[in-house]
């Protein structure tokens, strides 16, 4: 599986810019009240630190290993398959992560070729389903407490809300590449996904 080099920075970049606009939308909703003062106090308390290697390990890896399954899916079905990050997309994000907001459409591999509904499908489902295995992964470190057990709990719930979130059978989410090669299997996989997210952001939570 080869990766040219704009794909390789458009990785980069996007990792890094979701990792500070899920930084800025936690520190912003942590504690009382949000305004640029506080986030600057935050920063010299050394949370905004904290928070950003929380986020770079778990939404960083989370949107990455989503967005490889599906290239890896497709270059299986004898696509050419490559990532492109959307640039207006990822500064909304930050922007809106600064004013205390969740918004996030890094961008989308994008790939070429001849496909049928199923091998479409399958590619689909691969994001998802990372993101539960993902979630899975991070569980034992939920367990352990200290920063280790922040950064698993953070891994589980955005993990299983992402793929929860991705089989949303509308516009160009993953679930409805599923839904339109078969509703018996859309229905299977929502349902492990949404109650997955469920189960996480009932029972895990938000470290922060």
């Amino acid at each position: 599986m080869d990766f040219s080099g704009r794909e390789l920075r458009d990785f980069g970049l996007a990792w890094v810019a979701l990792a500070v606009a899920f930084t800025f939308f936690i520190v912003s909703t942590a504690g009382a009240g949000y305004s640029p003062l506080s986030l600057l106090q935050r920063a010299g308390e050394g949370l905004v630190a904290e928070v950003f290697v929380a986020s770079f390990l778990t939404v960083g890896v989370a949107f990455l290993l989503h967005e490889l399954a599906h290239k890896v899916v497709a270059i299986h079905y004898g696509q050419v398959a490559e990532f492109r990050a959307d640039y207006t997309m990822l500064a909304l994000a930050v922007g809106a992560g600064l004013a205390g907001f969740l918004f996030a459409a890094p961008g989308a591999v994008y790939h070429r070729g001849y496909l049928n509904e199923r091998e479409n499908a399958f590619i689909a489902l691969a994001g998802p389903l990372t993101n539960v295995a993902l979630a899975v992964a991070f569980f034992p470190l939920f367990l352990l407490g200290g920063f280790l057990g922040e950064v698993g709990q953070l891994g589980v719930t955005i993990n299983a809300a992402l793929a929860a979130f991705n089989m949303l059978p509308f516009g160009p989410l993953d679930g409805r590449k599923v839904r339109n090669w078969s509703t018996v299997g859309f229905g299977a996989a929502f349902l492990v996904c949404a109650g997955l997210a469920v189960i996480a952001i009932l029972y895990v939570g938000f470290p922060y």
